[in-house]
């Protein structure tokens, strides 16, 4: 068996249930806030999200966070992707942020819902030009013969939509909110006692709870 027996203390912060802010969603815009003012985070909105089949089968990739509201938490992807058909199917995920250099990690569960097709639009339009058509060319998570597959199905894009031009959203791409239910904000403490404070949604209060490292 192969160990892996690195060490180091967790010395840059602390939580204290009592004195955390009673809303989840301005614990995490802040802890967001505070990585993105970090140098050594060089992707602060990355995220973890796993989705699970009806058989409860999972499957875990890393997405970008794309927008925060007073619902929930914003992506956009293929809907026709693995995730988003996953979604579909059973539309519950869980998500996970993890800054090093803070010593932070926040997990999130929750419902998903499709945003509308009108801030799937706004969005869409806001994308750099390649991005856009590099949505149209991948039928993501789909089996290609070779890379140049992708690359001749892009360079036939360049050529019908010229830079500048209006390159229309596909049906099959937009938005997902994820809806929390639960919070868990966890702060790497010495010794391992790290902080883990909970967030549970009952009847649309958020109880808080202190959880055993």
């Amino acid at each position: 068996m192969t160990r892996f027996d690195a060490r180091r203390e967790y010395l840059r912060g602390e939580l204290d249930e009592h004195t955390v802010d009673a809303d989840p969603f301005k614990v995490l815009r802040s802890w967001i806030d505070d990585a993105v003012a970090t140098p050594a985070i060089d992707e602060p909105y990355a995220l973890t999200i796993a989705t699970a089949t009806t058989d409860g089968r999972p499957s875990a990739r890393v997405v970008l966070l794309r927008g925060i509201d007073d619902r929930g938490l914003l992506f956009f992807t293929n809907y026709e992707s693995r995730k988003g058909l996953e979604i579909a199917a059973n539309p519950r995920a869980a998500l996970v942020f993890y800054w090093g250099p803070l010593e932070r990690q926040v997990r999130i569960e929750g419902r998903v819902e499709t945003v509308t097709p009108d801030m799937s639009d706004a969005y869409f339009a806001g994308r750099p030009h390649q991005s856009r058509l590099g949505a149209i060319a991948s039928a993501q998570s789909t089996v290609v013969e070779s890379r140049s597959e992708l690359e001749t199905r892009l360079h036939e894009l360049e050529a019908a939509y010229p830079e500048g031009s209006v390159v229309p959203r596909p049906d099959n791409w937009g938005g997902f909110r994820v809806l929390p239910e639960q919070f868990e904000f966890w702060q790497g403490r010495p010794g391992r006692l790290h902080d883990r404070i909970r967030y549970r949604i009952d009847d649309n209060h958020w109880n808080i709870q202190r959880l055993a490292p």
